[in-house]
């Protein structure tokens, strides 16, 4: 039995990068019918893939996944652009068919609420004014997570659970959550800007739900390491959803317990 929802948004799948979890998203997609798919932004890491990336089957596995939601469902799907697939810019803006588009933002009604899509980066002083910066940023977020990979083989080994190495860090580090706290103030601002009740993006990698000066902040999270989405009932209710693979048990979402009501 798929899960059904009017809009489902997931950002920050990095295909083409070791750490992508392609075969969990895909596998959630397939569990799930939407009337609105919204990727958005750095589905693809084109930073990458033009260094030490590489495109494997299970990163095609997700478009053909998202194919078939199309094709069965009649599923819409708005890809945003993101700062990691910036080479987008060459195409934006695109519409393929009724179905498909390719922007740089979007506003979605919601009830009676609209809310303004974008992944996020353009608030975000350092890839927007000094992407060299972001570059150097990137290399270190990859090694840690490839340090983080091997820690946790370690620990599997002696039967602990996952931990997660750069989601302690960012938490613990003050300058970092001065500047997620900093990011969740600018969004907001943005959002009433134009004229809207609420904002929703992805880029830091840190799912929330939450009013910040009586505007609704929606983060989708990632596919790195939080495996998260938003979902938007039928009713105009939202809420985070997160992955969870059980051994010899079919994987499932897990919902969080915080919505939005429309």
């Amino acid at each position: 039995m798929k899960n059904r929802y009017r809009t489902v948004v997931i950002s920050d799948l990095h295909l083409g990068t070791s750490g992508s979890k392609a075969r969990e998203v895909t596998e959630f997609l397939k569990a799930c019918r939407c009337d609105r798919l919204i990727l958005n932004g750095d589905i693809i890491d084109g930073w990458q893939l033009k260094k030490y990336g590489s495109w494997k089957k299970k990163h095609t596995g997700f478009f053909r996944a998202v194919l078939k939601m199309m094709d069965r469902h009649d599923t819409k799907v708005i890809y945003i652009r993101g700062n990691h697939d910036d080479f987008l810019d060459n195409v934006l803006p695109l519409v393929v068919g009724r179905n498909f588009q390719i922007r740089r933002d979007y506003i979605l009604k919601s009830g009676e609420r609209n809310f303004y899509v974008t992944h996020g980066d353009v608030f975000d002083s350092v890839t927007s004014h000094m992407k060299w910066l972001a570059y150097l940023g990137d290399i270190g977020y990859t090694f840690l997570l490839w340090l983080n990979k091997q820690y946790n083989r370690y620990r599997t080994r002696r039967g602990l659970p996952y931990y997660s190495l750069s989601q302690k860090i960012k938490s613990s580090v003050k300058q970092a959550v001065s500047y997620i706290t900093d990011f969740e103030d600018k969004l907001a601002e943005m959002a009433k800007a134009k004229g809207c009740d609420g904002i929703i993006c992805g880029h830091i990698h840190q799912p929330a739900i939450r009013d910040i000066n009586g505007v609704l902040y929606l983060n989708s999270g990632d596919w790195v390491e939080s495996l998260s989405a938003l979902v938007e009932d039928h009713e105009g209710n939202w809420e985070l959803i997160y992955f969870s693979e059980r051994e010899a048990e079919p994987a499932v979402p897990v919902t969080l317990s915080l919505a939005i009501t429309g």
